[in-house]
């Protein structure tokens, strides 16, 4: 996908968070600064404990930055983060007493969405991600990775503008992560959402991101972002290129892997 020279969708410049924990002040981030134009799909790669998921708690007004600006939206184009934000979790987070669909139903039902619309939306999101025959399964019925594309689809069903992934595949296996990144893809070019994408996997990082942020730990930082060029609809075939290898050796070489 192609950047577009205009006004950001989001705008994080000089982030910084620091948390109090038991009266000691620790510092999460500082030093994010980066845009995302509204459409992209941006992945946040870096090592544990480096302030990926702060980024993205920051992003849903879960936890306030401590400096630095966070812009989401515009005057003409409010953001709010109750209705406009959908999360992905590491885990799929399903309740198992309730059927797929109306697991995927929840937002719109906490939201006060009209039901009859929301129910018609979800069957249709069922059908993107490829689990039409399952809306009237429960969780235990479905393997991890079917469970997963649940929780995509119950993020996306009031309509957000922003969806939030917090390493949603690092609990799959590694054939059933490929097929979701290839998912992933295909969702997010029906969807056109906006979506930061956070992982440990840099190859993972560099196949599905419009544009990749890395984190470096020790203290956490931000250590670059750049634009990933590489054709169009990708598929798997994109990671024998040169130019795929080049961008995952930048990453390790930032992250003092090389």
């Amino acid at each position: 996908m192609s950047r577009v020279d205009h006004e950001p969708f989001i705008r994080l410049e000089g982030v910084k968070k620091v948390f109090n924990v038991a009266g000691k002040e620790f510092l999460a981030v500082q030093d994010v600064t980066f845009d995302v134009q509204e459409g992209e799909l941006v992945s946040i790669v870096g090592p544990s404990g480096c302030g990926k998921s702060t980024i993205l708690s920051i992003l849903s007004e879960l936890h306030p930055a401590t400096a630095g600006t966070v812009q989401i939206g515009n005057e003409m184009s409010p953001f709010t983060p109750g209705k406009d934000v959908g999360m992905v979790f590491q885990k799929a987070l399903l309740l198992k007493w309730r059927s797929i669909l109306d697991n995927i139903l929840l937002p719109a039902e906490i939201l006060g969405l009209p039901l009859k619309e929301s129910r018609e939306r979800a069957r249709d999101l069922l059908e993107m991600v490829g689990l039409g025959k399952f809306g009237d399964a429960f969780p235990q019925q479905l393997s991890g990775g079917m469970q997963q594309r649940a929780s995509i689809a119950r993020a996306l069903v009031h309509d957000p503008r922003l969806i939030l992934m917090d390493e949603p595949f690092g609990a799959l296996d590694a054939l059933t992560r490929e097929r979701m990144n290839l998912e992933l893809l295909r969702i997010w070019q029906e969807s056109k959402k906006t979506i930061l994408f956070v992982t440990h996997g840099i190859q993972e990082a560099v196949f599905l991101g419009s544009q990749v942020a890395v984190m470096s730990a020790g203290p956490a930082r931000m250590a670059a972002h750049f634009d990933i060029e590489l054709p169009e609809p990708r598929t798997l075939d994109v990671k024998t290129t040169e130019k795929f290898g080049e961008y995952t050796r930048e990453i390790y070489h930032l992250l003092g892997m090389d």
